[in-house]
């Protein structure tokens, strides 16, 4: 008989700048796993127009065919006028991406987080500040946040298409 192997050490990290934040994204960002999901008020933090990190996030999404990414923003104009890179991986990867935006009855929501799978997960508890936590291989808070998210999910609709005439 053998012995199934430990699981993974949950690891927690706490962050208060936008340099540790940045730092703590990329942590996350590099974890295996198949759908990451975002919510945020208009995703500027994350920084989706940087050459780096739009080849992060490709690299995430070519890993399988079974990858996805779900975006929820309350604001999509950030997104779709300063991040013509995220566009552009909207285009190609229009399978794999789905950005909505709330519904007006929940945006007064002010947090961002993002949840791998239901193992990792990043959250800052006002988004305009970056104070926050990573955590890593925690499986319950991870799922208890997949579950919010799906719970903000249902509050909000398509909002961004990867074409200019939305077909």
């Amino acid at each position: 008989m053998s012995a199934n192997p430990p699981p993974p050490e949950t690891h927690y990290e706490l962050f208060d700048t936008e340099a540790a934040f940045q730092a703590a994204l990329e942590r996350l960002l590099e974890q295996a796993g198949r759908e990451l999901r975002v919510f945020d008020p208009d995703l500027a933090a994350l920084k989706l127009n940087l050459p780096e990190r739009i080849a992060r996030v490709a690299r995430f999404l070519q890993a399988s065919r079974t990858r996805r990414l779900y975006l929820v923003v309350h604001d999509t104009g950030h997104v779709t006028r300063y991040c013509p890179r995220m566009m552009s991986l909207l285009a190609r990867y229009s399978h794999a991406i789905q950005v909505n935006q709330t519904h007006q009855e929940i945006r007064a929501l002010q947090d961002s987080f993002l949840v791998l799978d239901s193992m990792h997960y990043l959250r800052r508890p006002v988004a305009r500040f970056f104070r926050g936590a990573l955590g890593l291989n925690d499986e319950n808070e991870a799922l208890a946040m997949r579950g919010r998210f799906g719970e903000i999910w249902s509050a909000s609709f398509p909002a961004v298409a990867p074409t200019t005439l939305g077909l």
